[in-house]
């Protein structure tokens, strides 16, 4: 019998999957904008934190969602009139395409109140606290899958929703770091491991990679990260802990920052195009640094250590000393630029164009 009572509410689950599914090619509409609308429809006016929490989205995904209602005329947001600070989320149910919508799932609701009266009061009383369970332990099962990115044997994804911008965050140490760029259109990020496999976490735009903390050098249990980034939206890069070798090929990437912390063995960055000031902040002792940014874009680098070798555009300098500052011919009348800051000794450092 439980086994039984489990497969058939299994099969329930999956019959409203699909029921949605439906729906949404009658309406025209996804099957996550039915989520919200049923969602608003059960609770009445609400906030969008508890839709995100409702749905299992990101704040992003749940902002971008409401925005695109908000356009079509399905609902508005308006400020709480006992709390300024809160934004309330209601529907606008006279619109025709939400008549459209209540239609059709009034049409199964209709099915289940008249299966209800075959059931005693006791009985319903039962089933009510059972769903009421159930869909409290859904309703955080949703929201820890959706924060975890699709891993197999690996490799990690996450898809990019309605993420406007992301952050790529590791705070712990690594051996080798590969950086990549893809335009898909789906996919926020890939990434690959060899070695120990480290912890990643996906919210709101933010991945996070990070190293379990036990004793760890770079000459031992190799790590090495292959990762793969979305062109299409801006990134803040931060890396932490040191790393023996980055190769990074951003070079259609939207780079709103960078910053790498930590000793490094070698360094090779092959900048975008820059999009305003995108700083870049490096720091850590270094053997070898090569940055190379697209040919005319301008460039401020403000060296704080030691360099025995350091070649900038077309100057070379040996034994360079403490606080430098070097710049493009352009730098000051730029509108889209680098400022490159470099932080400890170097041994050998190359900023020129390609």
């Amino acid at each position: 019998m439980y086994r039984e009572f489990v497969r058939e509410l299994q099969h329930s689950y999956e019959l409203g999957t699909t029921f949605y599914r439906a729906v949404a090619s009658r309406s025209g509409m996804t099957v996550t904008d039915l989520e919200v609308i049923a969602i608003l429809k059960h609770t009445g006016p609400t906030t969008a934190g508890r839709l995100a929490e409702h749905t299992g989205l990101t704040t992003g995904a749940i902002t971008g969602m409401l925005n695109r209602l908000e356009e079509t005329g399905l609902l508005r947001r308006e400020r709480d009139p006992n709390d300024g600070r809160r934004v309330i989320v209601r529907l606008i149910p006279d619109k025709e395409e939400m008549k459209t919508i209540s239609d059709l799932f009034n049409a199964l609701g209709d099915e289940w109140r008249e299966l209800a009266t075959h059931y005693t009061d006791e009985q319903l009383t039962l089933l009510l606290d059972f769903l009421k369970r159930s869909n409290t332990i859904s309703q955080k099962y949703i929201a820890h899958l959706r924060e975890m990115p699709t891993s197999n044997e690996g490799t990690y994804s996450a898809p990019l929703g309605t993420v406007r911008s992301a952050k790529l965050a590791m705070p712990s140490g690594i051996t080798q770091l590969y950086l990549h760029t893809d335009n898909d259109r789906e996919t926020l990020y890939k990434a690959r491991f060899e070695g120990p496999q480290p912890d990643v976490r996906v919210k709101d735009g933010v991945i996070t990679i990070r190293y379990p903390r036990r004793l760890w050098s770079i000459t031992t249990n190799k790590r090495v990260a292959d990762v793969t980034l979305n062109t299409i939206i801006p990134w803040r890069i931060t890396l932490n802990g040191g790393v023996s070798e980055i190769v990074a090929d951003l070079m259609k990437l939207k780079l709103a920052s960078l910053e790498i912390k930590g000793g490094m063995n070698s360094i090779n960055l092959e900048l975008p195009l820059p999009i305003g000031t995108v700083p870049v902040r490096l720091s850590g002792g270094t053997s070898e640094m090569q940055i190379h940014r697209p040919k005319g874009a301008a460039v401020r680098v403000h060296f704080k250590g030691w360099a025995s070798h350091f070649i900038f555009d077309d100057q070379i300098f040996s034994d360079l000393g403490n606080d430098i500052r070097l710049q493009s011919p352009d730098y000051e009348t730029a509108e889209h630029r680098y400022d490159i800051e470099v932080q400890n000794s170097v041994g050998n450092v190359t900023i020129t164009p390609r």
